[in-house]
């Protein structure tokens, strides 16, 4: 069985667990609308899409 080489440093080793941290969904309220939405993502709401309290795109109406 291989052994390594060289010691695998702290940094290196915690930076490897790092995604096993958050365990729960996190879910701001948008200052704007009042409405709940995961942190850092674009919601639709009302067929407007929000990023960041400001409306980025309206949704096309079909005819």
């Amino acid at each position: 069985m291989p052994n390594p080489k060289r010691k695998t440093s702290k940094t290196r080793r915690d930076k490897r667990r790092t995604h096993y941290k958050a365990e729960a969904k996190q879910f701001t309220v948008c200052p704007t609308t009042g409405e709940n939405h995961l942190r850092h993502r674009a919601f639709w709401l009302e067929g407007k899409l929000y990023y960041k309290g400001n409306v980025v795109m309206e949704k096309e109406v079909l005819a």
